[in-house]
């Protein structure tokens, strides 16, 4: 009887989820997985094949930051926004090339809206033009819990590594939020993805709120170049934004 007892809790215990709950600056985290590369996004919404939003270019470099390797992001895009109009943007992006920590996001925009921040630890200082016809605005603030770039979310997974039944447990933080909140990032599997007409075979992982188990983000992620292949994104109307991902040519260093 003990012995059936203990095996069945052997086998609930092996099919529970694997969760790892992790701080930025982990050991488990290491973002060299991520080699210098480019790679062009096209945002997708609408029924059927949908219509094109947006459209950009990442492009990563490595570099060194007094002794510190770190990764170097310059995302070059456009929107069309709902009257139509194209807004042109440009986002360079300082990480530490291990933890993922943030550095320096700054962003310029066609329209001026835009924000030059510079994250060291526990506090934010900078820039920002949040509208138009805003004035540029000083930032100076605490940041009560620092996390993973929320707009770089799909970072974390090949970062830790993938394995099928994995959840990972990390704060999620973007400049407009005072705090960090806890996402959860589990790793469902491998699926065939139909990226732009080519089939491509990629870790399938979801991308969820803790608090409340909102799903965010579907993604289809590799362990190498473009990484991100394919997303989906609940949007608040119950529609789904689509993202497509395929490697490109380096560009010429400048």
């Amino acid at each position: 009887m003990i012995s059936t007892l203990l095996l069945a809790a052997a086998l609930a215990m092996q099919s529970r989820p694997d969760t790892l709950t992790l701080e930025l600056g982990a050991k488990e985290v290491d973002g060299r997985v991520y080699k210098p590369h480019a790679a062009r996004v096209r945002v997708w919404v609408g029924p059927g094949a949908g219509r094109l939003r947006s459209e950009w270019t990442n492009v990563l470099t490595v570099g060194d930051s007094a002794g510190r390797p770190v990764h170097r992001w310059v995302t070059t895009g456009r929107q069309v926004t709902a009257a139509g109009d194209t807004v042109r943007w440009e986002l360079r992006q300082t990480y530490d090339a291990i933890t993922l920590a943030p550095y320096g996001i700054v962003r310029t925009s066609s329209n001026g809206v835009g924000h030059a921040l510079r994250i060291d630890r526990g506090r934010m200082t900078g820039t920002r033009r949040p509208a138009p016809n805003a004035s540029v605005e000083q930032v100076d603030q605490a940041i009560e819990r620092l996390g993973f770039v929320a707009s770089a979310s799909d970072l974390v997974p090949a970062a830790v590594g993938f394995r099928a039944g994995l959840v990972i447990s990390v704060p999620v933080w973007g400049p407009s939020m005072r705090a960090a909140e806890q996402r959860l990032f589990s790793v469902l599997g491998k699926a065939d993805v139909d990226v732009e007409g080519t089939t491509v075979n990629a870790w399938k992982v979801e991308e969820r709120r803790a608090t409340d188990r909102q799903l965010l983000a579907t993604w289809y992620l590799l362990d190498k170049s473009p990484y991100m292949v394919y997303g989906e994104v609940p949007l608040p109307d119950g529609s789904i934004q689509r993202m497509t991902e395929v490697e490109v040519a380096m560009p010429p260093a400048r």
